[in-house]
């Protein structure tokens, strides 16, 4: 049975990899022992692209906090957050896990798209009604769509949290109406439905790494971002823009994953006991999301920000102007996925 265990000197061997600028994991293979609970002693390395004070990163230290206590301190988890491992590169990052370099890691659907563009099919704009709709879908069909697409990558899905539904942030005008985002320049993650949506607003798009967002629009490169509530202020975009639309135009998850070859050599009850905390960790993920939202806004509000709440006549002017891309998309990621994620052909 292999179990991956971090001595001091493979610990040296990673921070030797960061700082040359070298990816990979931890290889070392050590027969595993049984202690406390009975569960064997193992410590699992786990990815994230956040800073360490974003969801992913939090979610991944529950995780962690999870599993050390109910093992009794035998199975734990080292997380690594800003992609450390992979240079700060989140493709390459995605690659780690599809390829055994890290075992467990957390990235957005729009990110993990690197490997199957379907992946990112919840992305469409306009699709789920709230957070409860979205958790509901994915917990059911929607779940079983991720797991099945990255089966075939050799990766196993464990779950899923909210990343959040996105919102608009810019320095140039308070954004009610199609009109208001025209010649925007809006950073993008890159993705093609966040690419095609913008465009077709007449904004534009501007694919940029995250780490460069905060500086670009303090220098005036473009003029605002999208994204999370949480990540918003996790950024302290409040302090650099004025406008902040909230429109929940695309919800954007997490997926909770494992690579399959170093999950399956683990000892069937460390199997259950990581999907079980898992899963608790990615619940309290989407609550945590859900609780703090409300708050931020709030602050954002007190501190002088304009936020701009639409009402559904308001939005039904955006989902009208971007009907016809989003009729695309649906073609596009087919009639399975849609399903799935019960998409409707307007």
């Amino acid at each position: 049975m292999k179990a991956r265990v971090l001595s001091l000197l493979t610990a040296g061997a990673v921070m030797t990899g960061l700082l040359t600028g070298c990816s990979g994991g931890t290889k070392n293979v050590e027969a595993s022992g049984e202690a406390g609970k009975g569960y064997q002693k193992i410590e699992l390395v786990m990815a994230v692209n956040g800073t360490d004070i974003q969801i992913d990163s939090r979610v991944a230290d529950k995780f962690a906090e999870l599993v050390e206590e109910a093992s009794d301190g035998n199975v734990t988890i080292a997380v690594y957050p800003n992609d450390q491992l992979a240079g700060g590169n989140s493709t390459k990052g995605i690659e780690m896990i599809a390829g055994g370099g890290v075992d467990l890691a957390a990235y957005a659907t729009c990110v993990m798209a690197v490997i199957d563009e379907q992946l990112s099919v919840a992305t469409i704009p306009w699709i789920f009604d709230d957070y409860q709709h979205a958790r509901e879908i994915i917990d059911n069909t929607g779940g079983e769509y991720y797991a099945e697409r990255l089966e075939a990558k050799g990766i196993t899905y464990l779950g899923s949290f909210h990343n959040g539904f996105r919102q608009i942030t810019n320095s140039k005008r308070e954004v009610r109406t199609p009109e208001d985002v025209k010649r925007l320049k809006i950073r993008v993650p890159g993705s093609e439905v966040y690419m095609k949506f913008f465009k077709t607003l007449g904004a534009d798009p501007v694919a940029m790494s995250w780490s460069e967002v905060f500086t670009a629009i303090q220098q005036g490169t473009i003029d605002g971002q999208e994204n999370g509530i949480c990540i918003t202020e996790s950024a302290k975009m409040d302090e650099i823009q004025d406008y902040l639309t909230l429109w929940n135009y695309t919800y954007e998850n997490d997926l909770f994953v494992a690579n399959t070859e170093i999950w399956e050599s683990l000892e069937q009850k460390t199997r259950d006991l990581l999907q079980e905390k898992a899963k608790e960790a990615c619940e309290w993920g989407r609550d945590t999301v859900e609780q703090e939202e409300a708050d931020i806004v709030e602050e954002f509000r007190s501190e002088g920000m304009t936020v701009t709440e639409l009402t559904e006549e308001e939005l039904d002017a955006f989902k009208e102007e971007i009907s016809g891309v989003k009729q695309e998309f649906i073609e596009k990621y087919g009639e399975k996925a849609c399903e799935a994620f019960r998409i409707e052909s307007k």
